[in-house]
């Protein structure tokens, strides 16, 4: 039988509840700050280096949704109980988050030392748990900084720690990486953009460019993605590449997307009524349940009829929350709006989604198109789309078109729309209604 540490809190070194996690008896985040401030003022004339650890339990959210809260909260013991055998005595861990423990190493000197000690930490919490009558496996990611000099604070160290434990946490399940001065730059040069960034959607200084959706079969213009560019006063051109992920992360996303289809909106009124406007959503507007509040509310604003709109959505974007995406999906479609997939066969499941959702439109990614003229694997899987396409009503598009071979083989396979450098890169609103109006000419003189 496991030990329970809810009824065992802590008490050394005079430590008191309001210092201690009820749960696990470990110390918890005040215990952790108070000690490394006295660690800082005790080597304050010598500045040795010490090691701050952030473990974080990876998936652990789907392990109380599958066992229990109450089994979940048996689990975070025995991980509790695990991580304290592991720590020798002049070292702390503490319970800091609802899955995330802290480490103080005082005799930890460098980088190599630091993942060392993380590591070893992952595999013992890698071994089975027991829950009643059944076992749960988990895996942690680690992040770790080190002191350095009597400059850095408690905050600085735990912040470095936290961001290492992100960039440990995006690159995969069970990942070590400890900060460093490269980090740091780097760090520094997101913050400059992010404020940068934050300051130029405040000013509208973000702007939409088109790029031409075409019908193959035709070459006519059928429609134009949005996308979005953004040249800063003092960073130059920033690609989409650097700042999209930035909003994303940093919470700006939804106030840069409304503004970048406001202005869509309004050049696309004057367009030809017969050209659709495509718009892209990312993953963290299909969790909010009012990003479809905001898409009426420009549309009714700007005048743009709701029919003209298609939205563009990934694969990735539905798998954080289905549900939550397909009640927004449903209520958009409800007002006329058309529902694309994006980046068809890059994801985990497509297959999967194309049964649970119903989508009016599929893009096939740049990366088989890229390769249909050279590699027989990407013609059969462009094969297979187009049929699966015809089978389930839905229209396909090709993305990243390049060479007149790709949009002529293509064109051969059945696939009705195309988009690429091939028929036009993205261009701003103003060149954009200039090449339609040439065409309109261009048209009119033939049928002269």
């Amino acid at each position: 039988m496991q030990p329970s540490f809810a009824q065992a809190p802590d008490r050394s070194e005079g430590a008191d509840l309001a210092f201690t996690d009820p749960l696990t008896g470990l110390g918890n985040h005040r215990r952790f700050f108070g000690k490394i401030d006295r660690l800082i003022g005790d080597r304050a004339d010598d500045p040795a280096p010490f090691a701050v650890c952030i473990l974080d339990l990876d998936g652990f959210r789907p392990i109380n949704d599958l066992f229990g809260r109450k089994a979940g909260d048996e689990i975070l013991a025995q991980v509790a109980m695990r991580l304290r055998a592991a720590t020798d005595a002049g070292s702390t861990v503490a319970r800091v988050g609802s899955d995330e423990f802290a480490f103080l190493y005082p005799m930890v000197f460098s980088e190599e030392a630091a993942a060392e000690r993380a590591r070893m930490l992952i595999e013992i919490l890698s071994a089975p748990y027991d829950v009643g009558d059944r076992t749960a496996r988990l895996s942690a990611s680690v992040g770790c900084s080190l002191f350095f000099s009597g400059e850095e604070t408690t905050e600085i160290l735990v912040d470095k720690a936290e961001t290492a434990l992100y960039l440990a946490k995006r690159s995969g399940r069970g990942k070590v990486i400890v900060y460093t001065s490269e980090m740091e730059a780097a760090a520094k040069r997101v913050t400059h953009i992010e404020q940068a960034l934050r300051r130029a959607v405040s000013a509208g200084e973000v702007e939409p460019h088109f790029q031409p959706i075409i019908d193959l079969a035709t070459r006519r213009i059928r429609g134009f993605e949005t996308l979005a560019r953004w040249t800063d006063r003092d960073l130059g051109v920033v690609s989409p590449g650097v700042f999209i992920p930035i909003a994303e992360e940093r919470g700006i996303i939804g106030p840069l997307s409304q503004l970048v289809l406001r202005k869509a909106a309004e050049a696309a009124r004057n367009w030809p009524t017969d050209l659709f406007l495509s718009f892209n959503l990312s993953p963290s507007q299909l969790v909010d349940q009012n990003t479809g509040l905001h898409i009426l509310a420009i549309l009714d604003r700007t005048g743009f009829n709701p029919r003209r709109l298609e939205i563009e959505i990934t694969e990735t974007g539905l798998m954080n929350d289905p549900v939550s995406a397909a009640k927004i999906i449903t209520d958009l479609r409800r007002c006329g709006m058309r529902i694309s997939l994006d980046d068809f066969g890059t994801g985990l499941s497509s297959l999967g989604r194309l049964r649970e959702f119903h989508f009016d439109k599929l893009k096939i990614d740049r990366s088989f198109v890229a390769s249909i003229l050279d590699d027989r694997p990407s013609e059969h899987i462009i094969r297979a789309i187009l049929s699966m396409c015809e089978g389930l009503g839905m229209e396909a598009v090709a993305e990243g078109i390049e060479k007149e071979g790709q949009a002529a083989r293509l064109t051969e396979f059945g696939c009705q729309g195309g988009q690429g450098y091939l028929f036009g890169r993205p261009a701003s609103a103003e060149t954009t209604l200039g090449v339609l109006r040439d065409s309109v000419r261009g048209a009119a003189s033939t049928s002269t």
